[in-house]
């Protein structure tokens, strides 16, 4: 229920103010909806690779890194593999005391990948690499798409800043 204050305000308002609002207020309640959207669907982790994108990305890498590839080609072999964590480097110490690492794919490749500190390290090494060129290039394609909307609104028949977009239009 509105207080009195706010309808004594809401009808003191010109036709002219009312309309202004209610042509505004719908693009900022979209905007916002929009935002909250996106901002859940991130949180929850919709929109992520699917455990199949990130063995297809991971296990190039780990073969590049001196991983070396073991399948399971026995149906023991398949068993343990399915009780490990998959599509995650792990380790463990030997007990020579050197570390191992390990990453287990029971569902693509049916393999387990096993590599020692140096391959582990190239690992490291491959996915900052491709970190860096994944992050360059999505900053391309902002840069990209910022200087088409740029063209687009010097285009505009209202000249760059102005036109029905930014509140000055018919």
């Amino acid at each position: 229920m509105l207080s009195k204050r706010r309808l004594t305000m809401i009808n003191t308002l010109s036709p002219a103010r009312l309309r202004f609002a209610a042509r505004f207020a719908a693009p900022v309640v979209m905007v916002a909806a929009l935002t909250l959207t996106l901002c859940g669907c991130s949180l929850l982790g919709i929109g992520g690779p699917t455990p199949h994108q990130r063995a297809d990305d991971l296990e190039p890498m780990l073969a590049g890194a001196g991983f070396r590839m073991i399948l399971a080609d026995t149906p023991a072999k398949m068993q343990h593999l399915k009780t490990l964590p998959p599509l995650k480097v792990n380790y463990y110490t030997g007990s020579d005391g050197t570390t191992h690492y390990w990453f287990a794919d029971p569902d693509y490749c049916h393999c387990l990948y096993v590599g020692d500190e140096t391959a582990y390290q190239e690992y490291e090494n491959l996915r900052t690499q491709a970190r860096i060129a994944k992050n360059e290039q999505e900053a391309a394609e902002e840069n990209y798409e910022a200087q088409q909307q740029m063209q687009m609104n010097m285009m505009s028949p209202f000249g760059y800043g102005f036109g029905p977009e930014m509140g000055f239009g018919f």
